[in-house]
């Protein structure tokens, strides 16, 4: 089962992956998963719904790479976010993990 959350801001779904271990930053290091998106799978991804449009939307993705190294990746819905590395998160594989 995959662990999907929504929460009432982008820096409160941050704060708990952080205390989860996930502290790498991929949206700085987006080739890493980009050039080998089978080293990594989704493991946690929390949903921002903004109150006035859907321009507020974003989610924050919690990736764990085979290696074990644990960071996030946050995408917004606006027509600027999506970038190379957004659509790449598509190709990979979402997983539940237990003991993260």
């Amino acid at each position: 089962m995959i662990h999907t959350y929504n929460y009432a801001s982008v820096s409160i779904a941050l704060r708990e992956l952080k205390d989860l271990g996930f502290e790498y930053d991929f949206n700085k290091n987006e080739e890493e998963f980009k050039t080998n998106p089978h080293d990594f799978e989704i493991v946690h991804i929390y949903r921002y719904e903004g109150d006035s449009s859907a321009d507020d939307e974003a989610t924050v993705y919690g990736i764990k790479s085979k290696s074990g190294k644990k960071g996030v990746f946050v995408s917004g819905y606006n027509a600027n976010s999506h970038s190379d590395a957004a659509r790449f998160l598509i190709g990979l594989t979402i997983k539940s993990r237990k003991g993260l």
